[in-house]
C-alpha cells in the first residue's frame, strides 16, 4: 500500500536550514499539503501529526547530482554524439536502490546517461517516490539537462577495439566543435524553411544554444576542461556543471569566470591514470574560490552515505559543517535549477525533509524518516517491522517448497534475480561473455 501525504509537525529539533538563518535549535517545522508551511518555535496545528524531534536533527533532503540508479543500459555507444536519446524513456521504478537511498536521506537524484559519448543522452531528474511508476518519479517542471563527457571514457584508449572517432583528447574537442557548427547550420535552415526535416540529435543541441537545455559534463583533466569551456565561449553557451571534476582545483578561477558549477567526489583518487592528480582538498579549494560545489555519488552504494561524504569536506579543507551540508542539499539544487523548490528548509518549498538521529555529517547519524512531498517514504521503525514480515513470508514459502518436494513435486535449482549496478566508467570491467569499457558494472543478488 502506497504511503500518503499527511500534515506533520516536527517539534523541538535542531534544524539545518541551508539558508541564511543557518542552524536553528529547539525549532519546529510544520508540513502541510506537501509543502513546508512554517519554521519556528512553539508552532501548533491541530491537523498535523506531531513528531518529537528532541535530540534529533532535521535537514533538507539530500540531492544527488550524478546518479545512474533506476535505469539500465545507459550508454548509446556506437556514435560520439547521441543527444537524441533520453534517460526518461528508460526509467525502472522498481529499482530497489530507490528505497535504499531513501534510507540514507536522499530525496532527489539526477539520473545521467553514461560517459561513452562526447555528447551523450538527455538526463532525467527524479524524486525518490518509492512505489510510483516511471512517469510519477519524474521531477515535474525542472529544466532539461544533457550529459557530455571528456577523457578516457570517450576516446576509449582502454578498449581493445575502438572503431569510432575520437581517439585522442584533441579529437574530443573537435567533436564538440563539429557538433555545434552543425547545430547552428541546422537552426539557420529551420528559420529559412520550417519544413526542414527534423533532426532529434541537433534539436537537443539547438536547445543548448538557446539556453533551453543545460549541460552536465563528465570531466577530469584540466586541459580538457579548459578546451571544453573555450568551445562553449565560442558558440555562446555555458557548461552548467562539470561533474567528477577531480582537477577542478587547478581551473577553479576559469570555471568561475565561465559560470560553471562543480560536482565532485569527496576523496576518490588514484583509480585510473587520468585522476592521478586528484586530491581530497579539491571540493574545499573550489568552494573557497567561489564556485557552487556539490558532492555527488555516481555509485548506488555511496549515495546512501552522501551525508558522510559531505562530512569529509570538513576534514579536508576546513569547510564549516553548514557549508559542507549545503554541498548535498542547496548547492546541487542550484546546479540543477530547482533551488526554488528543494534543497533547503524554507516556508513554501517542497517538503523534502530528513529527520536524523544525530549530526547529519556524523558516521553515527541514521535517517529515521525520509519525507518527499510531505509523504514519509522511509520510516526506520516501520522498516524493521517490514523486515520481520518479509522474513516470515520467506520462511512460509520455503516450507511450502520443502513440502512440495517431499510429496514428489517437480524441483529445480534456485535462480537468483540479478541487477546490474552502473557507474560512470572508471575502469574496464570484464565478465566472461562481454567487456564493458565505458561503464563500471557489478552484479548483486537483489
Amino acid at each position: 500500500m502506497q504511503p500518503t501525504a499527511e500534515n506533520l509537525l516536527i517539534k523541538n529539533a535542531t534544524v539545518w536550514t541551508s539558508e541564511k538563518e543557518g542552524k536553528l535549535f529547539n525549532t519546529d517545522v510544520l508540513i502541510k499539503d506537501g509543502k513546508i508551511a512554517k519554521v519556528g518555535k512553539n508552532l501548533s496545528d491541530e491537523s498535523a501529526r506531531v513528531i518529537d524531534g528532541t535530540g534529533k536533527h532535521v535537514t533538507a533532503g539530500i540531492i544527488d547530482e550524478h546518479s545512474h540508479i533506476a535505469a539500465a543500459s545507459i550508454n548509446e555507444g556506437a556514435q560520439s554524439v547521441t543527444s537524441e536519446v533520453r534517460i526518461g524513456d528508460n526509467l525502472n521504478p522498481e529499482d530497489i536502490n530507490i528505497y535504499r537511498q531513501l534510507s540514507g536521506g536522499v530525496t532527489s537524484s539526477h539520473i545521467l546517461h553514461g560517459s561513452a559519448n562526447t555528447i551523450g543522452g538527455q538526463t532525467q531528474l527524479i524524486k525518490l517516490r518509492w512505489g510510483a511508476n516511471d512517469e510519477d518519479l519524474k521531477f515535474k517542471g525542472a529544466d532539461p539537462f544533457i550529459k557530455f563527457a571528456l577523457g578516457e571514457n570517450v576516446k576509449r584508449t582502454t578498449s581493445s577495439s575502438n572503431n569510432r572517432f575520437p581517439d585522442t583528447r584533441m579529437g574530443v574537442a573537435e567533436v564538440l566543435n563539429d557538433a555545434f557548427a552543425r547545430a547552428k547550420d541546422y537552426e539557420a535552415s529551420l528559420k529559412i524553411d520550417p519544413k526542414t526535416r527534423r533532426d532529434l540529435e541537433l534539436d537537443a543541441l539547438v536547445q543548448i544554444l538557446n539556453k533551453k537545455r543545460f549541460i552536465t559534463c563528465h570531466s577530469y583533466v584540466q586541459s580538457e576542461i579548459t578546451a571544453a569551456m573555450r568551445v562553449g565561449d565560442k558558440y555562446g553557451f555555458v557548461f552548467n556543471t562539470f561533474t567528477h571534476i577531480l582537477e577542478g582545483y587547478k581551473v577553479a578561477d576559469k570555471m568561475k569566470a565561465h559560470g560553471s558549477s562543480a560536482s565532485t567526489f569527496s576523496d576518490w583518487y588514484y583509480y585510473k591514470v587520468e585522476v592521478t592528480d586528484a586530491i581530497a582538498y579539491n571540493a574545499a579549494i573550489m568552494q573557497k574560490v567561489g564556485l557552487n560545489v556539490c558532492i555527488n555519488s555516481d555509485d548506488a552504494e555511496m549515495a546512501r552515505r552522501l551525508n558522510q561524504e559531505a562530512g569529509k569536506v570538513v576534514r579536508y579543507g576546513g569547510v564549516s559543517e553548514e557549508e559542507a551540508l549545503k554541498m548535498v542539499t542547496i548547492n546541487p539544487a542550484k546546479a540543477l535549477h530547482v533551488a526554488d523548490k528543494i534543497g533547503s528548509i524554507k516556508a513554501g518549498k517542497d517538503a523534502d525533509i530528513v529527520i536524523w538521529s544525530d549530526n547529519p555529517l556524523s558516521i553515527y547519524a541514521k535517517s529515521e524518516k525520509t519525507i518527499v512531498d510531505g509523504i514519509v517514504y522511509f520510516d526506520r521503525e516501520k522498516d524493521v517491522l517490514q523486515r520481520k514480515k518479509i522474513q516470515a513470508e520467506r520462511f512460509r514459502l520455503t516450507q511450502k517448497m520443502i513440502g512440495e518436494k517431499r510429496s514428489g513435486g517437480a524441483v529445480r535449482p534456485a535462480e537468483p534475480s540479478w541487477q546490474t549496478i552502473l557507474s560512470c566508467g572508471d575502469h574496464e570491467h570484464k565478465d566472461g561473455m562481454f567487456t564493458i569499457d565505458v561503464q563500471e558494472a557489478a552484479t548483486i543478488n537483489q
